[in-house]
């Protein structure tokens, strides 16, 4: 069941939301009948959360000035988080909105500062909050988490000067926020954030049944996740088989071209790629992961390329908890963008990373491996590919 946390939202009554405005719970019934999702009694409990904010919004539009609380649902992988959020951003009528992922938002954090650095001596975190605050009224996060000092280090002061210019926002994470940033470097000075945050927002855990991405099937039509055969890994080793796998999907979506090097270019350095071709990348674990690449060269890839192809994931443990960490933010990144993603593994998703730093992280990886296994995700992923690569 859902659970929620703090105080009870304190919403005007004086003028009552147009009913037109009071879209949610029906939208979830007609997803609901056309077989689009299963119906699970806490995601329609949080909606009824998330429509109080539709209704407070819808006020404040009219000129009432009373004050709405933020909102952070958070919950285990698969719940249905995201879905809600869509549901939510879409029924949303004002027009200063967005919706982003929270990689991507701090990459443009991070870059604001610096060019804000370059120019000017006067702070930078209220400037970058002012600059939030022209453009959006509601700002939604979509897989909240903190794992980077540079970030923990940023969003207590940039989160408070956002609440006091009255940005609402709404966020979704796998984890409580008193459960953020665990283990990380000078977590003590994170904790004004969740003081911040806490104090501002109000905490609903999504406590859904199940993880509904689990039942997705794996697609017909084309295996996109390929695990090697006991027996050829016996006789050749992991690596070889995962990696022909890899090329023979590589040589069949290319009919035979030869991939050639590739570079991109960013924040004055080059990313370089060691075969390309068109918007297929073809990869390999230790070429995306085996090196210190971050969200910002993972974000780059997916604006270049529809389909990434990574051969030979290993089994992962705590001696790679680096390369496990990367392997979660490429897959994140991938996901949100509806990249298509085929790969060879030594094992299934599943077993990938069990145990180390960062694998309760690791579970909405292996939840979002499985979907994008599936026919839906597949088709999707080349939907978007083909109103990318059309005239």
């Amino acid at each position: 069941m859902l659970k929620k946390i703090f105080r009870q939202f304190d919403l005007p009554t004086q003028e009552p939301p147009p009913p037109a405005l009071a879209l949610l719970a029906e939208q979830y019934s007609l997803q609901v009948e056309q077989k689009h999702i299963q119906y699970d009694q806490a995601q329609v409990q949080t909606l009824e959360y998330m429509q109080k904010i539709l209704d407070w919004l819808a006020v404040k539009e009219s000129g009432n000035h009373m004050h709405c609380p933020s909102l952070y649902l958070y919950g285990d992988v698969g719940r249905g988080k995201s879905m809600l959020m869509a549901l939510f951003y879409q029924a949303c009528p004002i027009q200063q909105k967005r919706r982003v992922h929270f990689n991507t938002f701090m990459q443009e954090v991070h870059a604001f500062i610096h060019s804000w650095r370059l120019q000017n001596k006067t702070d930078a975190i209220s400037a970058l909050a002012k600059h939030i605050r022209s453009s959006a009224r509601l700002l939604c996060f979509d897989e909240f988490h903190v794992s980077d000092i540079a970030d923990a280090m940023i969003l207590g002061r940039l989160f408070s000067k956002l609440f006091e210019l009255e940005l609402v926002v709404v966020i979704t994470s796998n984890r409580h926020p008193n459960d953020l940033y665990q283990g990380g470097l000078q977590r003590e000075q994170f904790l004004s954030f969740v003081e911040v945050l806490q104090n501002a927002a109000n905490i609903i855990e999504l406590a859904a049944d199940q993880d509904y991405r689990l039942n997705y099937p794996s697609s017909a039509q084309q295996t996109t996740y390929y695990c090697p055969p006991a027996e050829e890994i016996e006789a050749q080793g992991f690596a070889k088989p995962a990696h022909e796998f890899v090329k023979r999907s590589f040589r069949k979506l290319t009919e035979g071209a030869l991939p050639q090097p590739d570079s991109i270019l960013m924040l004055g350095r080059e990313l370089r790629l060691a075969a390309v071709h068109n918007d297929i990348l073809l990869s390999s674990f230790n070429e995306l992961c085996g090196q210190a690449l971050g969200s910002a060269d993972y974000l780059a890839i997916a604006k270049r390329f529809n389909i990434v192809m990574v051969a030979a994931i290993p089994r992962l443990g705590p001696e790679k908890r680096n390369e496990a960490k990367r392997f979660v933010t490429l897959i994140d990144v991938l996901y949100e963008h509806t990249i298509k993603l085929i790969c060879s593994a030594e094992v299934q998703a599943q077993a990938l990373y069990t145990e180390g730093d960062g694998a309760f992280e690791f579970r909405r990886t292996v939840s979002r491996l499985v979907e994008m296994q599936s026919d839906s995700y597949c088709q999707r992923a080349e939907a978007s590919r083909n109103r990318q690569l059309s005239p």
